[in-house]
C-alpha cells in the first residue's frame, strides 16, 4: 500500500512529505490565480511515470550487462480542448547512450517496464494512448 497527503499552504499551493522524507510542493499557474511556486499536478504525472520506468529500465539494462551511462526520458502530453482536459496521448522517447547498447535489449527492457512493471505506467495505460520511441546515442 501506498499514501500520499498533502496540506494546503495557502492560494494553490499544496505541500506533502515523501515516504523518504522529501518535501514537493504543487502550484497553479498565474494565470489560474497561483504563484508558480511548486510543480503543476499534472506534471507529477509525467515525473511519475518517467522515474518509475527509468529505475526499471536502468536496473533490467545492468542485468543484460548492457553498459548505460546515460539515459533520458522525454514526455510530451497532449491534452483535450474541454474541461476537465485529460491526456489523451503521452509520449514517450528514451534517450540511452553508452558502449554497444544492444537496441533489442533496450527494446525489451521498454516493453518490459511499461508492460509488466512500472505501476505509474499500468495505471495510466488503459485511459491514454501512450507512444513510445527511443535513441541510442555514443558514450
Amino acid at each position: 500500500m501506498l499514501s500520499a497527503k498533502m496540506k494546503w499552504a495557502g492560494g494553490l499551493k499544496f505541500e506533502g512529505t515523501s515516504a523518504f522524507g522529501h518535501k514537493i510542493v504543487t502550484d497553479g499557474s498565474r494565470e489560474a490565480g497561483g504563484e508558480e511556486a511548486g510543480y503543476k499536478p499534472t506534471e507529477l504525472l509525467l515525473y511519475s511515470i518517467a522515474g518509475c520506468a527509468g529505475i526499471d529500465i536502468v536496473r533490467i539494462m545492468e542485468k543484460q550487462r548492457q553498459k548505460v551511462t546515460s539515459l533520458e526520458i522525454e514526455l510530451t502530453a497532449h491534452q483535450n480542448e474541454d474541461y476537465p482536459k485529460p491526456f489523451h496521448t503521452i509520449e514517450v522517447k528514451y534517450i540511452a547512450r553508452g558502449e554497444n547498447i544492444d537496441p533489442k535489449k533496450l527494446a525489451k527492457a521498454i516493453e518490459l517496464s511499461e508492460d509488466k512493471y512500472c505501476v505509474a505506467s499500468q495505471t495510466v495505460k488503459n485511459v491514454t494512448t501512450v507512444k513510445t520511441g527511443f535513441e541510442i546515442l555514443p558514450g
